[in-house]
């Protein structure tokens, strides 16, 4: 072989997602419940108006055909006015953050505040003129450390 891996070369497609109306995003929150980053994952480009964090995504949607596995994604917020976070040490670069979900609560006239829910009462909310969102996954996926699905108490 004399070319990089493509994903065509292995039985799994990489997954590549468009948010725009609120009916969207729980597909999205769906996808990312129980991505783990790190805050040195997390960019801000406040003059691009884009947060972008690169996630360990539990891949949800094959877990009834592979065993347990990870890739790394990309989730990216476009049309962002400001970031705001609540029980989060931005200060370590090496905190290890879990997501539980997404949602977007709406504002006036189509802004609103996409806020990503993590373990720990932590929060990240992104002020927003519109629902702008993407997931890419931008690895080959990996088997899960754990070698297990994630579980939550009931």
């Amino acid at each position: 072989m004399t070319g990089d891996a493509r994903f065509e070369d292995g039985a799994h497609a990489a997954l590549r997602l468009m948010a725009e109306t609120p009916e969207d995003i729980p597909v999205i929150s769906a996808l990312v419940q129980d991505a783990v980053f790190t805050c040195a994952d997390m960019r801000w480009e406040p003059r691009r108006r884009r947060f972008a964090v690169l996630l360990n995504r539990f891949r949800w949607e094959d877990r009834d055909i592979h065993p347990p596995e990870r890739v790394r994604s990309l989730l990216v917020a476009s049309d962002v006015r400001g970031v705001s976070s609540q029980g989060v040490d931005r200060s370590d670069p090496d905190l290890v953050l879990s997501c539980l979900s997404l949602a977007w609560e709406p504002g006036a006239d189509g802004t609103g505040r996409l806020v990503l829910t993590l373990a720990g009462d932590g929060a990240i909310a992104l002020d927003a003129e519109c629902i702008n969102l993407a997931l890419t996954d931008v690895t080959r996926p990996y088997a899960a450390p754990s070698g297990r699905a994630p579980k939550h108490p009931e």
